[in-house]
């Protein structure tokens, strides 16, 4: 991962939204987001892998993350993947695919979310209907 001033500042918002958090698997939250920032290659993408969850799953808000001093960039990147509550996960995917950088945040956040060993410990039902809407998602931001 990149060590800049942003990543850090990135790194030290993802922690603390995060705290207390955990998976379906019962693995503290912040390693999901901080896996994805692993895949990364330059600063904006790291930024945005980083809080990629902090405003659909926690208290923080868009606003919020403007305030830290995040470009326009990561702000509209971090934007674009935040599904609204109660609003269509296939729409959201169609606006995630507008944006570039949210664009490959997205397809790291699918293949992490798939990872046969985090899904072995949900039920099977689930796990199958979740890897299902992955592979449509995957498919429609490739298009």
């Amino acid at each position: 991962m990149l060590y800049t001033e942003m990543t850090i500042k990135a790194m030290r918002l993802c922690y603390e939204a995060h705290k207390g958090q955990f998976d379906k698997g019962g693995v503290p939250y912040v390693f999901h987001p901080y896996h994805i920032a692993e895949q990364m290659e330059d600063e904006e993408a790291v930024c945005v892998a980083l809080l990629h969850d902090v405003v659909e799953d926690t208290a923080y808000t868009i606003e919020d993350i403007s305030a830290q001093g995040f470009s326009e960039t990561i702000v509209e990147a971090v934007k674009c993947l935040t599904k609204e509550k109660g609003s269509d996960y296939m729409h959201y995917i169609d606006n995630v695919k507008k944006n570039e950088l949210a664009k490959r945040v997205k397809l790291e956040d699918i293949k992490h979310n798939s990872d046969e060993q985090r899904l072995r410990y949900i039920d099977r039902e689930k796990a199958d209907r979740l890897t299902r809407k992955y592979i449509e998602a995957k498919k429609r931001l490739m298009e």
